[in-house]
């Protein structure tokens, strides 16, 4: 937030920015479900790249919602007066919109619910999408130590090397 400290209240550039945001939730959503997908259907081709892309996404969103912090802060103190902003003591954001004209507050809350509501969202996939993962290694282990009980849980690679027993990543040789 350090290199908004400065900013005054800016309607239009608050549009923008909130635009922003639900323009790269929306490109966020679709990537993530992309991932989702391809974990499902077995793809990897790619898959690096598309979880470098969601994290490249995630890093430019968090500097959009730090200049959106910064302007509704900005706003707090346009409102309320000097307020210690070191400690973000501002009202919650539809109290500040209370206090604009209507057609911002109308335009500034839409945008706001949108934000809420597709961050929801993508929060219920990833959840899901994690309970998923969590279930397919549990069973992947439970599988592996039924199969081989006296490897005591212990995987090896192909050239008889120790593998790490995380599960996260592992993916099975189908050609022998």
């Amino acid at each position: 937030m350090g290199v908004f400290m400065n900013t005054k209240w800016d309607y239009s550039r608050c549009l923008e920015v909130l635009n922003g945001e639900i323009a790269l939730l929306g490109r966020i959503f679709a990537i993530q479900r992309a991932v989702r997908e391809a974990v499902l259907r077995q793809e990897w081709t790619d898959f690096d790249w598309k979880i470098a892309e969601v994290k490249q996404m995630g890093l430019e969103f968090a500097e959009l919602d730090d200049e959106r912090a910064t302007l509704f802060s900005a706003l707090a103190q346009s409102i309320y007066g000097i307020m210690d902003s070191a400690r973000n003591q501002f009202p919650p954001f539809y109290t500040l919109a209370s206090r604009l004209p209507e057609d911002e507050r109308r335009e500034l809350s839409r945008l706001y619910r949108i934000i809420k509501i597709e961050t929801l969202k993508m929060q219920a996939l990833n959840e899901s999408f994690l309970d998923y993962l969590n279930e397919a290694k549990t069973a992947a282990s439970a599988c592996i130590e039924a199969a081989f009980p006296a490897r005591g849980g212990k995987l090896y690679n192909r050239k008889g090397s120790k593998n790490d027993q995380d599960l996260k990543s592992m993916v099975f040789n189908r050609h022998v």
